[in-house]
């Protein structure tokens, strides 16, 4: 699922958008690392502990630690409907980079949908104390713009 599988299929952006947080931690990169190789993690981290509007709900994957190749799926809320995922595991060097490529479908509440490429990428570097996580994201394509997410393809927006 890497971005040459999305050539040729629709894409309503005009640019490829991308988000950067960093946090520090006191944990370990080891720790870190190990805790996003843990795919069923994610429902806790990016599930129960967020928003009930925005978050995970549910995955399906493997119970071994995630390595290169690894595919999973997941089932996703939005305020404005509802994601299934299919995902695949481009990168995982431990306690330094894990990366997976994300195959998303958006339905909307009123039954709309859009197809998304997603590319998440955790970097992992050791601080003092701990470390420090930077989390990107790069969405390379949605097929359609439904309601509110016209605003994204705003070039100041995004």
């Amino acid at each position: 699922m890497d971005s040459k599988q999305s050539v040729g299929l629709a894409n309503a952006l005009k640019d490829e958008l991308h988000a950067t947080v960093t946090r520090t931690s006191t944990a370990s990169p080891e720790a870190v690392y190990d805790l996003l190789a843990d795919l069923h993690s994610h429902t806790t981290w990016g599930g129960t502990q967020q928003s009930k509007t925005y978050r995970l709900l549910s995955i399906e994957a493997p119970e071994s630690p995630a390595t290169v190749g690894m595919e999973f799926s997941t089932v996703g809320a939005d305020p404005m409907g509802e994601f299934q995922d299919r995902s695949v595991v481009t990168e995982a060097t431990p306690a330094s980079v894990f990366e997976f490529v994300t195959e998303a479908r958006f339905t909307t509440k009123k039954g709309k949908i859009a197809d998304w490429t997603n590319v998440h990428r955790y970097w992992i570097v050791p601080t003092d104390g701990g470390c420090r996580v930077t989390y990107t994201i790069r969405v390379a394509r949605i097929s359609a713009l439904p309601g509110r997410l016209r605003p994204i393809n705003v070039p100041v927006l995004s």
